[in-house]
């Protein structure tokens, strides 16, 4: 027998196989249960029948994906997210030429078969049969968009993908039952609107809205001719005739539209001439997804509203469900942001650090009372390039944070002090706050009291600051002497309630180390979270949780619940009013002095850590409260000396010359042109400055600021004090004068950490100071 030649054709025996395969699928759509029943024919037959049985009845269409926008607080766009750019629209919004352009070049008998075209499959069947591979496809537009369905099921998930496209019997099978099924219930113009809703068009464009804005910027339903001509071409292969990259192909398959149309009979040569005879006449919008597209910075704001929405159980009872909403899109959702306050806080960030800078800064601002985030920044932006990142330093690390936080420095001593305040320490309270000191002895906590074994020592900055300190001034210079004696009388358990009370809680996850350099501001926190807390001295002790989300809208406009803050008291008013007035003195003439701001009342802290690898200042007004960071942004620290940060050299970073200034600067732009309320404060006389310069008791002093204390003019300098000391001297009361000794310049402490003191993020065991 004659060997066949390989170039002459498919044998007889794989043709058959090609019709036989053909047959099966025609015969189960035509007769149901009647297929040929001969031999092993039969058993082939059968089988099919068996599973085509076991498919279920009712097609399940997902909903498809779509963008979400979010907006500002005014309805100002901040940026599209999507997994999918795809926009609904009913069949009334997309071009009667569009329309006829799809199902002429798809599936021109459309209207007028079933689920499936037996004339289409059996002429299909016997010219694939004859040419031994796959000239002619006799899906129609009913079974595509069946497909589509299963593809859009699958996601990203590329195992899902496979199986959704594999080319076997048994998937056309279902195909077909779900397709006569999705023609009883749907009906053909329903079936045509969903199909052009849902098939991909090349460009990142799902269905023919997003398609129609990517090509040509304008709406579907104002679509030309040809270019309806042209994108119904796209469909068979999106990248093979993709008018961007491939235009020659794309030209010549928006013409073969054009002229089966005319042979149709749905438009006439003429028309199809003229057309043909046009460039392709581009427009091309390209895609913007996601929070990098970002208006003023805000690209983390954006990033913060995703991890609310994929984190919070409002949206969803499981993290899965949660990331499906989500994926799904078509949301509307409106924020919290306040434009005037964003466009502030990125102005003074970039003012004052550079992108390039080996340092990074993040700031924060929440409305104190409502929890509302007004503004959230970073001069890292959100990106994927050189001095770009996707963490959010202003965040935790479960809504997209750093690793740990930052360690806050002094800016945690006005908890330690609204701890003593309700444990009942009078205001007044001194403590001998010598320069140096060994921790004590023994310090209780939670469960097992702290004992120093290890003989560790703490100190201040400048010799010169050595006690006795009352609480104001010790707060408003940053005195680390005083807050470890007072810790030692309070108990670190206090403190750590507070600090839960107020919503702090370390930035990794956890819980906080008991010991008293806690007091020193040793925990890694976030800016949010430190911002959060300072907002409720302004709000007369009272907590909200933040919030991100104002409302928000599912695909059908229907209102979905939101995330509510919650409220609940922290502290007394009176323990509120008095941590103000404590930290009105920091900015007034203490160490955040360069913070202050002019024509409002305005309180905060500065914080400087160990090593200077984090700086630090977390302020606030009646009405606002925000929180500064700076620091290495990575998992290694960089010791802020003899630096330059944002294009100004620095010998040393303090929490007042740098994150200050961008405090108050963000503040300034984001309240002005509100209302200036006052706080509530509490009587709390200083120590008495004098007025003096004659013989007052102590050495002469260093007072670079002018703030110093005791009996001698501000600012003078070195003449010993002629004022008298202060009269109520007693331990618990009101301090006595003081010689004219401390800088008061808002520098950093370098104590000397206890031994079990956590190691931070940013270095070393980190203890404190400004």
């Amino acid at each position: 027998m004659a060997m066949q030649r390989s170039d002459e054709g498919p044998s007889r025996a794989r043709q058959a196989a090609k019709f036989l395969s053909v047959s099966v699928l025609s015969g189960v759509v035509l007769a149901g249960l009647a297929l040929p029943g001969i031999g092993a024919f039969g058993l082939v037959a059968k089988g099919t029948v068996e599973g085509f049985d076991e498919i279920p009845a009712n097609l399940k269409t997902p909903p498809l994906s779509q963008r979400t926008t979010i907006l500002d607080a005014e309805g100002g766009e901040i940026a599209k997210v999507y997994s999918r750019d795809r926009t609904v629209v009913p069949l009334n919004d997309i071009s009667p030429y569009m329309r006829q352009a799809l199902v002429d070049i798809e599936d021109a008998r459309y209207y007028q078969h079933g689920a499936i075209d037996l004339k289409g499959v059996l002429r299909a069947a016997n010219k694939n049969a004859q040419s031994g591979g796959v000239s002619e496809g006799a899906s129609t537009l009913t079974q595509q968009y069946v497909k589509n369905v299963f593809i859009e099921e699958a996601g990203d998930d590329p195992d899902k993908v496979a199986v959704a496209t594999q080319q076997t019997i048994g998937r056309k099978v279902k195909e077909l039952k779900f397709a006569i099924q999705v023609e009883k219930e749907l009906g053909k113009d329903r079936i045509l609107n969903n199909y052009l809703n849902i098939t991909f068009f090349g460009q990142q464009a799902y269905g023919v809205e997003a398609a129609s804005q990517r090509y040509f910027s304008k709406h579907a339903k104002d679509l030309t001719l040809g270019e309806s001509a042209m994108l119904a071409g796209l469909v068979q292969s999106p990248s093979r005739y993709d008018p961007v990259n491939a235009p020659k192909e794309a030209t010549k398959r928006r013409n073969t539209v054009l002229q089966r149309m005319v042979e149709l009979k749905h438009i006439t040569p003429a028309q199809a001439a003229a057309e043909q005879a046009k460039p392709l006449e581009l427009k091309v919008s390209r895609p913007k997804s996601g929070c990098i597209t970002a208006v003023n910075g805000a690209g983390f704001f954006c990033d913060y509203v995703r991890e609310t929405f994929l984190n919070d159980p409002v949206f969803g009872k499981t993290k899965e469900a949660r990331a499906k909403r989500w994926n799904e899109g078509g949301l509307v959702i409106r924020t919290t942001l306040d434009p005037q306050a964003q466009k502030s806080v990125q102005k003074s960030i970039t003012d004052h650090v550079y992108q390039s800078d080996s340092v990074a800064t993040a700031v924060s601002i929440v409305q104190p009372g409502t929890g509302k985030i007004l503004g959230m920044g970073q001069s890292r932006p959100y990106g994927f390039g050189d001095h770009q990142t996707q963490i959010n330093l202003s965040a935790d690390k479960a809504m997209g944070g750093s690793n740990y936080g930052f360690q806050v420095g002094s800016t945690f001593k006005p908890i330690l002090a609204a701890a003593a305040l309700e444990q009942g320490v009078s205001p007044y309270k001194t403590y001998s706050s010598p320069f140096r000191m060994p921790y004590p002895d023994e310090v209780e906590t939670c469960g097992k009291p702290w004992k120093n074994s290890g003989g560790d020592m703490v100190q201040n900055e400048n010799r010169s600051e050595a006690g006795p300190y009352g609480m104001k001034e010790a707060t408003a210079k940053s005195v680390n002497t005083y807050f470890i004696q007072m810790i030692e009388d309070t108990g670190v358990c206090p403190v750590i309630k507070m600090a839960d009370k107020l919503g702090i809680k370390p930035a990794g996850g956890g819980k906080f180390d008991q010991v008293p350099s806690i007091a020193l501001g040793t925990e890694g926190l976030s800016p949010l979270t430190m911002a959060s807390a300072y907002a409720t001295f302004a709000n007369h002790g009272t907590y909200c949780t933040p919030v991100i989300v104002e409302s928000a809208t599912g695909p059908d406009g229907k209102n979905l619940r939101v995330p509510k803050t919650k409220c609940s008291r922290a502290m007394s008013e009176q323990t509120a009013d008095t941590v103000n007035t404590l930290l009105q003195g920091v900015v007034e003439d203490g160490t955040g002095k360069e913070a202050g701001l002019s024509g409002r009342d305005s309180a905060g802290k500065t914080g400087t850590t160990d090593g200077r690898q984090a700086a630090w200042f977390v302020g606030y007004t009646p009405n606002m409260a925000g929180a500064v960071w700076v620091g290495g942004p990575g998992a290694k620290g960089v010791d802020m000396e003899n630096i330059t940060i944002g294009g100004v050299y620095h010998d040393k970073v303090y929490g007042a010359d740098t994150p200050g200034p961008i405090w108050r600067d963000a503040m300034t732009g984001a309240l002005e042109g509100k209302d200036a309320p006052t706080f509530g404060t509490v009587p709390m006389p200083g120590a008495d400055k004098g007025s003096g310069d004659g013989s007052g008791s102590g050495s002469g002093g260093d007072d670079k600021r002018g703030h110093g204390r005791g009996g001698r003019k501000p600012g003078t300098g070195g003449k010993p004090g002629g004022g008298k000391p202060g009269t109520g001297a007693k331990p618990d009361t009101q301090p006595g004068g003081q010689p004219g000794d401390t800088t008061g310049d808002g520098k950093p402490d370098t104590p000397t950490a206890p031994t079990g003191v956590i190691q931070g993020v940013i270095g070393g065991p980190g203890n404190e100071q400004r």
